[in-house]
This record gives structure tokens, sequence and C-alpha cells, in this order.
């Protein structure tokens, strides 16, 4: 006898989208069958009529739980979100599996005086999540400053260990990697099969351009889109393609934000290089006009918001393919944090929104441009589980997978408010968004974890994955 069974639903597989229904036991997927196929006398039986059935989402990009530069927020010791707090938001979301980030980042180890093993520091950022967390984890390793040899030596065994993926930084001192010990660690992960998550701007830019905003008394926040300019991700992009070139190493470029960006990895991947972008759900709806109005830099997540045109440029490139994957960069604080800098040099970045990105996308791709089903399964879930190392595990609607579900109603009709979301904090950049289509179901792995509006699955579900990127991910750009 079949532990679940749903029927009636819309299944959207890797093969075809239609009327079919979908057999659990225990944790997997064991069997998608046309209707009338599977046996009657399951555990339980889902009537998922009028909805769609799709793959669990996969946030690829989150900062969970981790320290708020003081900078930003004129005191000391506030965090973003704990894990409890960001994965009861993103299951009530429609996401069943979180990346977020491992890696010491601290000042002395930034500055050399003092450094743990990778494993040790991967081991403590488990055990932050381990028993606090509804949905299933994973880490990117982030690699900052001047990266020591002994790091370096440490990437096959961390590969081994089933990390996957490492994050740079191209742009801000201390975190920034300078482009010789950037080589070596390209080098290192595409010789042991990794792939490069790659937060891409051109340092030079940057600084210049905030020493002239300064100087010209124009360093307002909402002039940030002057500093984290085009012109910037432009040159970074192309730097980083080309040294990917030379290493061999599959590239992910987070948070692309321009029509530069976008140019740039299309030219990499029509040349053959592995070479992957995504785009946050809050730059496929606000501009960087929207930063003049009062409040306006509560949607900012660095790199800045750009103009309408890039807008369109990122909206275009998720639904032909050029883009990979929509994620949300996770940070999320409290309102007063959030919008205590000012200036291009302490806006906080980040904001509320790992729970909002699964309908915000469906509704601006798929009742808005009409992005056919399968692609939005692409862009939520399926490509992020291809490139970062956890398909067929994860982000597939097939035998032998897990059973991570998301029923989406899209008849239904409804307008965000703070009041609807789930997240510890006070505001949302999308208040009054009206949504076309809404999650209305969450299943992690055979447990119904979110059941219209009512979350009844635990802060234990959540376990860590460990994930391996399949070769021809790294070989050729596969998604």
């Amino acid at each position: 006898m079949l532990d679940l069974v749903i029927r009636g639903g819309q299944v959207v597989t890797p093969q075809s989208v239609g009327e079919l229904e979908v057999g659990i036991q225990g944790e997997k997927i064991v069997a998608v069958g046309w209707p009338g196929t599977l046996a009657t006398d399951a555990g339980r039986v889902i009537d998922a009529r009028g909805k769609l059935v799709i793959p669990g989402g996969i946030e690829p990009h989150a900062h969970i739980g981790i320290p708020v530069p003081p900078d930003w927020t004129g005191q000391a010791e506030v965090m973003t979100q704990p894990p409890e707090a960001a994965s009861r938001a993103a299951a009530f979301g429609g996401v069943t599996t979180l990346i977020d980030f491992a890696g010491d980042l601290s000042r002395k180890a930034l500055s050399g005086l003092s450094r743990r093993p990778m494993l040790e520091t991967l081991e403590r950022r488990r055990e932050v999540f381990r028993s606090h967390c509804y949905t299933d984890f994973a880490f990117h390793y982030i690699i900052a400053g001047e990266v020591q040899p002994e790091t370096v030596g440490e990437i096959r065994e961390a590969l081994e260990e089933g990390l996957g993926s490492f994050k740079i930084f191209t742009v801000n001192h201390p975190v920034r990697v300078p482009w010789g010990h950037l080589w070596s660690v390209f080098a290192e992960v595409a010789k042991h099969g990794g792939v490069m998550a790659v937060h891409a701007e051109d340092d030079d830019i940057v600084q210049y351009m905030t020493a002239k905003l300064k100087r010209e008394g124009q360093n307002q926040g909402y002039n940030l889109h002057l500093v984290h300019n085009n012109l910037s991700e432009d040159l970074a992009f192309r730097n980083v393609i080309r040294l990917a070139k030379h290493t061999g190493v599959g590239v992910y470029f987070v948070h692309v934000t321009a029509k530069e960006g976008v140019a740039a990895i299309e030219e990499a991947r029509s040349q053959g290089q592995a070479v992957y972008g995504e785009a946050l759900h809050n730059y496929l709806q606000f501009t960087c006009e929207d930063y003049q109005k009062p409040g306006g830099t509560a949607i900012h997540t660095y790199p800045a918001i750009k103009f309408a045109a890039d807008r369109e440029a990122l909206i275009a490139a998720m639904l032909d393919g050029r883009l990979a994957t929509t994620a949300t960069d996770e940070y999320t604080t409290y309102k007063g944090p959030k919008l205590w800098g000012d200036t291009i040099e302490t806006v906080c970045g980040g904001h509320n929104g790992i729970e909002t990105r699964i309908p915000v996308a469906f509704t601006k791709l798929v009742a808005e441009r009409n992005m056919s089903l399968q692609r939005f399964v692409d862009v939520t879930s399926a490509n992020a589980a291809k490139i970062l190392g956890l398909y067929p595990q994860k982000g597939a609607i097939q035998p032998g997978s897990d059973a991570d579900l998301c029923l989406i109603d899209p008849a239904l009709k409804k307008t965000i408010t703070l009041s609807d979301l789930h997240a510890d904090s006070d505001y949302s950049i999308w208040e009054g968004f009206a949504c076309q289509g809404y999650p209305v179901m969450t299943i992690l792995r055979g447990k119904v974890i979110v059941d219209n509006g009512k979350l009844v699955g635990s802060s234990a579900d959540g376990r860590w994955l460990k994930r391996r990127i399949a070769n021809e991910m790294l070989a050729r750009p596969a998604v």
C-alpha cells in the first residue's frame, strides 16, 4: 500500500504536463501514472483538482542567521533571521530546499591571524541548522580575502564531503579575492569537480564611484545604482568568464542585475562554457527609480537594482533560457536596521523575501508572460538542482526522486500583506503586490509540512544534503 497518492492535479514532470497521479512510499516518489492507475487504498489521498503539482522549490542563495555589518545598522549584534524562521517562511512559499553559506568571515580569519579547517567550519554551520530547519538544506562555502595555500589544499576534501560549490566576491575589501588567488581557487575547484558561485563586481569601479559621489555630495542611498553600476557588472563578469575559461571551472553568477551581465553570460554559453546565471525576484519587479520613493531602499539587495531596460533584459533571459534560476539572496532583518543606513556606503542589503519568490515569479513569468510550466519548474527548482548537484534527488517529479512537492492554486488571486507572511520581520517590500496563483501545500520527502495556510511540519524535519555536480553540467552549458 502506498503511503500517499496525489490525484487530479496538473503534474509537471521532466517529460510532460498533464493530469497524472503521484504515488509516494516513505520519502520517495515511487510511481507517476495516468488517472486511475495507482492503488486506491493509500494511507492518504490528496485531491489536487484545480491545482498545479510541481517539485518543491529550491532556494539557491540565502544568508540565514549571520551577523549584519554594524555600518549598515548603526548597532552591533544584529543578525539576519535564524534558520527556524527562514525555513518556516520558505515552506509557506513552496520551498523545500535552502542553499545557504558556510565559511569563516571573522576579522581574525580575514586578516590571516587565525584559520579554521574547512570541514570544521562546515560542521559548525551544520549545527546551526540541525533541528532548527523545516526544509532540507545545503551550503556553498565562502572563500574570502587572500587565500592561504592550506585553504586551497582543503578544497578536494570539502568536495568529497559533499559540499559541491564555493562562493567568492570580486569586490569589497577584505572579502574580495584577488585575481591571482582566485586563479588558484578556480583551478583547484575545476580539478575536483566543483562549481563556483560568484558575486562579480569590478572593485575599482565601485571604489572610484563611491569616492566620486561622496566628493560631489551625491552619496545618498538612492544613488546606489551609480556605484554598483552596469559597467562594473560588464567588466567583472567578463574577467571572471576569461579566468574560468583558462581554468576550466564552471561558474554560477549569483544575482545578475544588468543587461550587460546577461550579454556576457550569453556570449560565454555560445562558446560552450559552463556558465549559468540567477536573477532575484525583486529584480523582476523594481527599478532604481523605486529607490527614490519613501523608504525605497528597502528593496535593495547588492549589487544595486538598475534600470527598466535591465529589468526587461532579465525577464527576457529568464523566459528564453539565457538565465537559469530565480533566487532571493535571502537576508531578512527588521525594518529599523534595514532602513537605518541612508548613504551609498551604509544601506543594508537584503530583504524579507524567501516566502514570496515562487508566487511572485509565477505571477511575473507565467501569468503575465506565458512562461511554460516546465520552464517555470526549471527556474524555481530543477535548474538549481542540476547546476548545484542535487538532481535528480531534488527538482523532479519522477520515480526515485525525493517526494518534495509544491501545490499551487493558479486561480487563487492573493494580495500579499505582511500579516500573511511568516518570517521574523516587521516589513515586506511585497506589501500590496497582487499575485495570480499561490502555493497552498508543501510536501517535504513525503510529509506535508504546510497545508492550506497551516504549518504542520517540524523544525527537526530538515536534513543536510550532500551534493556532487554532474560532469555534464561542468563540461558545457547543460541547462
